[in-house]
């Protein structure tokens, strides 16, 4: 294996760090304002909503943590790479890759758990009376 391999992952990881933190600035955002919004008391909604929330941003945290991870084991498999190390740049390479797929595994979980949300809301929705409204 030569050093550009691991390489070719920087980008990647790189981008994939970044739609993290997109995912995890919304999820603070939309916490901030429902708490903002919410004032004083909680509506049942609201809870479901919050547990949705909390157990969302511990999965983001644990993909960020598996990405950043790779990060470092990509590194450190061209680092060993470069030194002449081979079997040690290529079993970091493998950790490198096993936690790219716990983060992007971890990514598909929070996904299932975000469509979860958005079906509160529908049913949230559904519960309005339909208005007499011609459109």
């Amino acid at each position: 294996m030569s050093l550009t391999t691991p390489a070719l992952l920087f980008p990647a990881i790189s981008l994939l760090l970044l739609a993290y933190t997109n995912r995890f600035l919304v999820l603070a955002q939309l916490i901030r304002e429902l708490n903002a919004r919410e004032g004083d008391t909680i509506r049942p909604l609201v809870v479901a909503q919050i547990t949705n929330l909390r157990k969302r941003i511990k999965l983001i945290r644990t993909m960020q943590v598996y990405g950043v991870a790779s990060f470092l084991m990509c590194t450190f498999s061209m680092f060993a790479l470069f030194i002449k190390f081979d079997t040690t740049g290529v079993i970091l390479f493998g950790t490198s890759l096993a936690c790219l797929a716990l983060s992007l595994l971890t990514s598909l979980y929070e996904i299932h758990i975000s469509c979860d949300a958005i079906e509160i809301e529908l049913k949230n929705i559904e519960k309005k009376p339909l208005s007499n409204k011609a459109d």
